[in-house]
């Protein structure tokens, strides 16, 4: 795939049919992890800021920590969830944060409208939060062929950042196995085809064949995009993994709409 790819796909974001451009959107990307440390995390989210800022659509303000994910005002004035159009985790474990905090952030997606976007290990973050578990829509539940050739169906092809992928196609990546995750709450936009997968491997747990990639949905007011891809740090330079996190960023932060209603397994 060309990078003229990704070119067109930024144009169009910043055409929005004919519209003049918005002010900046402005994004908080925390790129911790307690635990396991993904290589990819420093790669992923320099990349996430100059997207940001070749397309025009938001600035980023990258942090290792969770301080800024509170409403209540900071010393110096540094920023807070006020001053954010959506939150990016690329994260892993139990952060830091207390009651307050965690009160504002679900707050800040359900009740102020605004986005989350989770990158790979944000299923394993907070997974003894279970509103955490809610709001992105299921938890890590072991990646049984670590990193391999996975065998990817896009299921829902008219989501902003789909149209660049095949309908199958195969990706270097590690892929979570998700548990507490169910159709009925999340629109499903890419998963494994089960057809091409050893399904006898002692650490595949779902039985319903059902190993979902990539989804969006509603968290009361608020928006939320969650992919497993970005393990691989080569995959950042990937024109289609990029296309696919801007255009997630931008629905995320009300720039572009689409239907996230949930649908069943299709029939194989």
């Amino acid at each position: 795939m060309k990078i003229c790819t990704l070119l067109l796909v930024l144009l169009s974001a910043l055409s929005f049919s004919g519209q003049s451009q918005p002010h900046r959107k402005h994004l908080l990307a925390i790129g911790e992890e307690k635990g396991y440390r993904h290589e990819a995390v420093s790669h992923a989210l320099a990349t996430i800021e100059r997207l940001g800022h070749e397309s025009g659509l938001w600035d980023t303000t990258i942090r290792t920590d969770t301080e800024a994910l509170t409403k209540k005002k900071l010393e110096y004035n540094a920023k807070n969830l006020n001053d954010f159009d959506a939150v990016l985790f690329y994260t892993g474990g139990e952060l830091e944060m207390d009651a307050q905090q965690k009160a504002d952030f679900l707050s800040f997606v359900h009740d102020d409208g605004k986005g989350f976007v989770g990158v790979h290990s944000a299923t394993i973050t907070f997974t003894s939060w279970p509103e955490y578990g809610e709001m992105i829509g299921g938890y890590f539940d072991q990646h049984p062929w670590g990193t391999f050739d996975a065998p990817i169906l896009v299921e829902d092809p008219s989501f902003p950042g789909m149209q660049q992928w095949p309908h199958e196609f195969v990706l270097h990546d590690e892929i979570y196995q998700l548990k507490d995750y169910s159709r009925d709450k999340v629109r499903v936009l890419m998963r494994l085809d089960p057809s091409k997968l050893d399904l006898k491997n002692k650490n595949v747990h779902r039985t319903d064949g059902d190993f979902a990639v990539t989804w969006a949905k509603t968290y009361g007011k608020g928006r939320v995009f969650y992919s497993t891809l970005g393990h691989v740090p080569e995959n950042w330079d990937d024109p289609r993994l990029q296309a696919m996190y801007t255009e997630a960023i931008r629905w995320a932060m009300g720039l572009s709409n689409a239907d996230v209603t949930p649908q069943p397994l299709p029939a194989h």
